[in-house]
């Protein structure tokens, strides 16, 4: 019982001393208890994960697949491609290769079913389509992909406790506690992060493609340079291949490196043994020719190829500040987002509210406490002192309980932290007005005490688990302040239990057998 509330205040002291000494840290806890968005403020974001765009991501490279399985199997197709209803269309010239490309699909493809087919002379259009289920399937995927990618990027970020969350079908709410540059971080975690490795187009004119004229299965893209000296933004066009024979999904690290000879940050990357198997075929097979690196439909760089690159190492430069860099190389070791997202509601709370709200919610238990604590010394006298030490150490107990678990202080559990004061009054309340009935009926002090907690503890705890039953379910239903009410009203009744029925039976004890007490004040 001792060692307990010991153990308590151990993990309760750190949240109260703004040092710690360092043999402490070494070999006792040293965890605070971590406030909420409420308390310390900081930033509440509602993102939507466009699911649709995940859907036709895969359907653009079930279309490249499709164009390697038939180049394989030598057949022969006048068009292939995605439509904007998330369809491939297919057309077919040759009889016997159609039976052979329906072969191909419930082989190779069983994710693929054909929607419709119109058949001319010689010739058959086919539609091709998801089912239903795996499409929902894929935007499913994308809502949880997002989620842990987005909770990895912020983990590296450094930001402490972030609440994140799946809401619906397609959002996720990011409350972030104590950040410091909220825009920073609607960056880091905006960013689609989809790294590609493009040849460049070099045997046309860009000029001729800016005016439109654009060949099938290229684009132009973008690289956005500003000159440090004037402020000026420059943009240079590149016309790069649609194809993308290297994505970042082989990336295997990312971090930040100082180039010796400018001075300046640049972003190493190192693949995995099959990105640099890859990496060293496209260099090897495009001597002399441009990649382009590309993030999110930007081009970062184009360098030659002067040799071919063994080891999987690449790197990505473009005038970086340090920190650009460094988020840079968070979004990409925590992956690409699967689909881009959109933030829906963004507000940010103020540290001055915070601390208005511990002020107001530590006020406010102190006010309430402190009324019941002299309620209990007039009423019962000597016993009533007895609840109120019982309550005290209540107090103590939940505070380390959180410190312990971790949990997160929000301004409803400072609520549920004053319930919880009345609950534990109410328990001792039973036991003393128990002890009171039987000293009328003429037991002594000591009988009065056993009568009194045997009849009242069956009462207290049937009390108190149902009302603990209901405050589980809030917590694993419950989202944000509920929850945050949830876990202080759970740590509170497990708390009064142990003080109520354990440690002032324990102080009854001692006052009775080791000094032999033969009146109770009550």
């Amino acid at each position: 019982m001792v060692a307990t509330v010991l153990l308590a205040g151990m993990y309760l002291f750190p949240s109260f001393s703004p040092t710690l000494p360092g043999w402490w840290e070494s070999i006792l806890p040293s965890e605070k208890i971590h406030l909420g968005l409420d308390l310390q403020g900081g930033m509440h974001l509602v993102l939507e994960v466009q699911a649709d765009k995940a859907v036709e991501s895969r359907i653009e490279r079930i279309v490249q697949e499709l164009r390697e399985s038939l180049k394989k199997a030598r057949i022969r197709y006048l068009e292939i491609g995605r439509t904007e209803d998330a369809r491939i269309t297919v057309r077919i010239p040759n009889e016997q290769d159609i039976s052979l490309f329906k072969t191909i699909i419930d082989k190779d493809f069983p994710g693929l079913q054909i929607l419709s087919q119109v058949t001319g002379d010689k010739w058959m259009v086919l539609s091709l389509g998801l089912t239903r289920n795996d499409i929902e399937y894929i935007k499913k995927m994308a809502l949880d992909q997002a989620l842990e990618t987005i909770r990895n990027r912020l983990d590296q970020f450094g930001v402490s406790e972030p609440d994140i969350r799946p809401q619906g079908k397609n959002r996720i709410l990011i409350q972030l506690p104590g950040i410091k540059d909220p825009q920073r971080a609607i960056k880091l975690i905006g960013k689609t992060a989809l790294l590609e490795f493009r040849l460049v187009d070099e045997e046309h004119d860009i000029e001729d493609a800016l005016k439109g004229n654009v060949r099938p299965g290229f684009e132009i893209l973008y690289q956005v340079k500003q000159d440090k000296m004037t402020g000026r933004v420059i943009k240079v066009p590149f016309l790069v291949h649609k194809w993308t024979p290297l994505t970042g999904e082989y990336l295997q690290d990312a971090n930040v490196m100082i180039d010796p000879q400018f001075n300046e940050p640049y972003v190493s990357l190192d693949f995995n043994k099959k990105g640099a198997r890859i990496f060293a075929q496209i260099t090897g097979e495009n001597v002399k020719r441009r990649l382009a690196i590309v993030l999110d439909g930007r081009v970062y760089s184009a360098p030659v190829i002067q040799e071919k690159i063994a080891g999987g190492r690449a790197r990505i430069t473009g005038n970086f500040t340090y920190e650009e860099a460094h988020d840079l190389a968070i979004v990409l070791r925590a992956g690409a987002l699967p689909a881009p997202v959109s933030i829906l509601e963004e507000r940010t709370v103020g540290p001055s509210l915070g601390y208005d709200s511990i002020r107001n919610g530590l006020l406010s238990m102190l006010v309430g406490g402190l009324l019941v604590v002299l309620f209990m010394i007039v009423y019962y006298k000597g016993s009533g002192l007895i609840a109120d030490i019982a309550l005290f150490l209540n107090i103590i107990l939940i505070g380390g309980g959180l410190a312990a678990f971790r949990a997160t202080l929000t301004l409803p559990g400072i609520a549920g932290i004053i319930l919880t004061i009345g609950m534990a009054v109410d328990a001792n309340v039973i036991i003393l007005e128990r002890i009171r009935e039987e000293i009328r009926l003429g037991k002594t002090p000591r009988a009065a005490v056993d009568a009194g907690y045997s009849k009242a503890t069956l009462t207290i705890l049937d009390a108190n688990i149902t009302t603990l039953i209901a405050a589980l379910v809030l917590f694993q239903f419950g989202t944000g302040p509920v929850k945050g009410f949830a876990v202080t009203l759970s740590l509170g009744i497990l708390a009064s239990l142990f003080t109520a029925i354990l440690v002032t039976r324990a102080i009854f004890d001692y006052l009775l057998f080791q000094k032999r007490i033969r009146t109770l004040s009550i």
